[in-house]
């Protein structure tokens, strides 16, 4: 579909949850449908909705994010309509962009629910916008996502914001003396090792860090599933809580860096297990807020989708290295894919530098366009977002004269297996 058709829609995608208890099962047997999961896992997992009364928080938390994002839209004159489709849970996506077609929708801007770089938050997110597309067939809207936000001011002075809430309440001097922890959900290591995710969370979490007068932040990961002889980011909070512990430290501020909204792994996986393991330590933890539907943070998706319609000219970031044209980032690069196909080659950021020299590849983000040109010592090497199962095919314009193309295949890694 032309690039020249105007965005005529607003699409909200998020991972989905259940809301009743007898949807906890089918909701977790399609998560990780295909995935060598043992079913004892999955009960185990099925017991922390159980008790939270059997709903997961998060398609609460998106209709309220909707309801945010509609008034903030409203009062810039921005009058397009939103949709909502979730990955795994109802509604659906599928059901949700044959929705939009049949009410004449053309092109969709996608906001997703993930600020962070990685294949389960970002490339996955593609594929599914893919085969939802290819599933309603003809007609169906392009849907255009829009770039990751992990250091756009909106989100990070969101986040601050909710952290200064939580230390303030805190007397002195405990508040002095807290250790500031960020989390994030724990990936494999093979995944890891083709993104930038832990990049990420480790320059925001410097900057928050520093706004509070420490000298940088301590990440650590959480909610790690998955066989458990494939290594995963660490370390895990709760292991991290016991090395603070020994440290004879008292009080640790728990910022869920990445995280945007309060669901089951922040308020089970920290509210009640890592708050049980500081208990029995004798620490007090402090759990921040996640950016939920803070002003900042609503008026940032706004922002986003002002660059998509045009009607922004400059693309804020925090990050000093942010170039004006925003492709900082080589992003989505996961997992490999499952079988080859025309432009099915991964290129990982230690093979572009093969190509490109290793002082001229900027830092790592996902791009939103289908086609981007980045050019490095007067190379372009062009970044397209393929159709099938939206693989990330990389050809210089040398290679390209030469008539090949440079490919490589990313790290192995088994898909993480987030919950809602």
């Amino acid at each position: 579909m032309s690039s020249a058709v105007t965005h005529d829609a607003i699409l909200v995608l998020g991972f989905g949850g259940p809301e009743r208890p007898q949807d906890v099962m089918p909701f977790l047997e399609r998560v990780v449908e295909g995935r060598n999961v043992p079913r004892e896992r999955l009960l185990l997992v099925a017991e922390h909705y159980q008790h939270l009364g059997g709903k997961s928080p998060i398609n609460d938390s998106c209709r309220a994010l909707i309801a945010a994002l509609r008034a903030e839209l409203d009062r810039c004159g921005i009058a397009l309509p939103i949709y909502w489709g979730n990955r795994n849970w109802h509604p659906l996506l599928e059901d949700t962009v044959r929705q939009m077609r049949a009410d004449g929708v053309r092109k969709a801007a996608v906001y997703v629910t993930s600020a962070f770089s990685s294949y389960s938050g970002c490339r996955q997110y593609r594929q599914d916008m893919e085969q939802a597309r290819a599933s309603v067939g003809e007609g169906a809207p392009e849907l255009d996502k829009l770039r990751i936000f992990y250091n756009h001011p909106g989100f990070v002075e969101a986040q601050a914001e909710r952290a200064s809430v939580c230390l303030a309440a805190l007397p002195e001097p405990q508040r002095s003396a807290a250790r500031l922890v960020f989390t994030a959900h724990s990936i494999p290591l093979a995944m890891a090792s083709g993104c930038d995710y832990v990049a990420q969370l480790k320059e925001i979490a410097d900057v928050l860090a520093q706004r509070f007068g420490r000298e940088r932040g301590e990440v650590v990961f959480q909610s790690r599933s998955g066989p458990p002889q494939v290594p995963w980011l660490e370390p895990d909070i709760c292991d991290h809580l016991r090395v603070l512990a020994g440290e004879a430290v008292q009080d640790v501020v728990v910022i869920p860096l990445g995280f945007v909204s309060d669901h089951v792994e922040v308020v089970w996986d920290l509210d009640h297990e890592a708050q049980a393991v500081a208990q029995a330590l004798g620490m007090r933890l402090h759990r921040v807020g996640t950016v939920g539907e803070h002003p900042l943070f609503i008026a940032m998706i706004r922002e986003l989708i002002e660059e998509r319609l045009g009607r922004v000219s400059t693309r804020r970031s925090c990050a000093a290295k942010m170039e004006a044209s925003g492709i900082t980032s080589w992003a989505c690069v996961g997992p490999p894919l499952r079988a080859a196909a025309p432009f099915r080659h991964i290129l990982a950021k230690r093979e572009l530098a093969k190509i490109f020299g290793p002082g001229h590849m900027s830092r790592h983000a996902c791009q939103a366009p289908s086609r981007q040109a980045y050019r490095a010592q007067d190379r372009t090497c062009f970044v397209r977002a393929a159709a099938a199962r939206a693989a990330v095919a990389v050809r210089s314009s040398r290679a390209r004269a030469r008539g090949r193309h440079v490919a490589s295949a990313a790290a192995a890694g088994a898909d993480a297996e987030p919950r809602a």
